[in-house]
């Protein structure tokens, strides 16, 4: 089973401005505690239309973010039907292959799988990300002197290969995520970066 998404993905974390996570090297404190959320603008998988959902990941890693082992919990979009639920945690667990999967490998542990509304609305580094009550960002971008969004680009690490990620600053970040067996958040002017991404396998 094929699939092809296209759409908007959003990082979070506890690291400073910028994320060392991003050109491979280690997190600010060691560890990072991250939200991560795909906004599927455009999207197949296989027969199934997942088209306008989201999916999102809550997540600690523990050391590099290349070494992997992170424990995450996945919240699904609720807004999707059972099918469309099955085809993206089919996807971003890795079962399809794909550049999916390579990220994929990294997690060591899922503690949970839970569904829950997923409102993203960010452009160019700036709006606002929540998800349930599980997690809520608001953000705004860098900029250059003449007011251009500053961006990142060629990164080792990135989901979104050939295209800028917009460098921002979360003005407030918030994750009450310990249900999941993760660290509750509560933090002001750290990481976040956004981008758009294309995955097909």
């Amino acid at each position: 089973m094929a699939y092809e998404l296209e759409g908007k993905i959003l990082e979070v974390c506890d690291c400073n401005v910028l994320c060392p996570c991003w050109i491979g090297e280690d997190a600010d404190n060691v560890t990072c505690d991250a939200v991560v959320a795909y906004h599927i603008e455009k999207g197949t998988v296989g027969a199934t239309d997942v088209s306008g959902l989201s999916i999102s990941l809550i997540g600690h890693i523990p050391g590099n973010i290349l070494q992997g082992n992170w424990k995450v919990a996945v919240i699904i979009d609720d807004k999707s039907t059972p099918e469309q639920q099955e085809a993206l945690l089919n996807v971003f667990t890795g079962k399809l292959g794909g550049p999916c999967a390579d990220m994929a490998k990294l997690v060591g542990e899922v503690t949970a799988v839970d569904r829950a509304p997923i409102s993203f609305n960010i452009e160019a580094g700036k709006g606002t990300l929540t998800v349930g009550d599980v997690a809520h960002a608001e953000m705004e971008p860098y900029r250059s002197p003449s007011g251009n969004v500053t961006t990142l680009n060629e990164s080792i690490f990135s989901t979104i290969p050939g295209s800028p990620a917009y460098v921002s600053k979360a003005t407030h970040y918030k994750r009450t995520s310990s249900r999941y067996g993760l660290r509750d958040i509560e933090l002001s002017g750290k990481n976040a970066i956004q981008g758009e991404f294309r995955f097909v396998a």
